[in-house]
């Protein structure tokens, strides 16, 4: 298990630095002058000039890259000019609302996606099976900004019965959620729909069977259990996927989070904020990553005791 932890840590660094690395050249190699959207159209060359140096822009790539990462390795991740406080700060302050926009879709799409994945497997190729397949499909095929635009038109818009933005109140919290959770909800199902087929096979649930166990009783007390471990697999990879797709979510709802500070602050070249926001959400997938590979020997006496699997 030590060993495992330091396997994934040091893929971690490596993760980590990678994402910073990509993310530091792709706002240094996008177009226009930082220092002039920054003074406005109205600054002086000399103005513009002066800043340029203040914030080292005027040195070469491998320099500002160097200086950059000797920062980081500080735990020195800038400030940000527009709001004029410390980058990190700025960016934690965003991070609640992501949280819980986040951690709100993660439950809806496990709960109804093992629900539904469950229902599919008990009876592959039945009618449930199909329509659920068929749903899944619809789902994962289905654009998130679409989906949001749509239930803003149809229950805000149309019927008044949920705000189109803001935060506050747990109504406001309903479109996001259920729009960030539906592809998710997807995957979730397809999982857990062939990770049940696969368990029903196996020679316990027989065995569960002849000692007289329900159907119900089976499904929950033996095959949910062993269907599990690929499931929180994919909910672990996929909750990192969900910050990525908060960005989309939350400039459509207009929803405080970090989706829409990144959006603002690329628009804005804020370099620091964009920077540090990048590295918490690789770290967050990091860290998730590696709770989902040390769940599997809770789920799975067999990787304890390195026994058959």
């Amino acid at each position: 298990m030590t060993g495992l932890v330091i396997r994934r840590l040091a893929v971690g660094v490596f993760v980590l630095w990678g994402a910073v690395t990509l993310m530091f050249a792709l706002l240094r190699l996008a177009p226009g002058d930082p220092a002039t959207l920054m003074l406005g159209p109205d600054a002086t060359g000399a103005e513009v000039d002066a800043l340029r140096t203040e914030l080292g822009l005027d040195e070469g790539l491998l320099s500002q890259y160097l200086t950059y990462l000797g920062h980081l390795a500080r735990l020195d991740f800038g400030d940000s000019y527009r709001f004029g406080l410390p980058a990190m700060e700025v960016v934690l302050d965003r991070l609640q609302a992501t949280v819980e926009l986040t951690v709100t879709a993660t439950v809806i799409a496990a709960v109804a996606g093992l629900t539904l994945g469950m229902l599919a497997g008990y009876r592959p190729n039945g009618r449930l099976d199909r329509v659920v397949s068929g749903v899944t499909i619809l789902l994962q095929g289905m654009p998130t900004f679409w989906v949001g635009i749509m239930l803003v038109l149809l229950l805000s818009a149309t019927v008044h019965l949920l705000p189109s933005s803001g935060v506050g109140t747990p109504q406001h919290m309903i479109m996001p959620a259920v729009t960030l959770s539906l592809p998710f909800t997807a995957i979730v199902a397809r999982i857990a729909r062939t990770s049940v087929v696969d368990a029903m096979q196996e020679p316990y649930v027989q065995t569960a069977y002849s000692k007289g166990l329900s159907r119900f009783q089976v499904l929950t007390g033996h095959v949910l259990r062993n269907s599990l471990t690929p499931v929180v697999t994919i909910i672990g990879l996929q909750m990192g996927a969900l910050l990525g797709g908060a960005v989309i979510v939350e400039n459509v709802f207009a929803w405080p989070g970090l989706g829409s500070l990144i959006v603002e602050s690329v628009a804005n070249r804020d370099y620091a904020v964009v920077q540090a926001a990048v590295l918490l959400i690789a770290a967050v997938v990091v860290v998730l990553n590696l709770l989902a590979d040390l769940s599997y020997s809770l789920l799975d006496p067999r990787i304890r005791t390195g026994g058959p699997r």
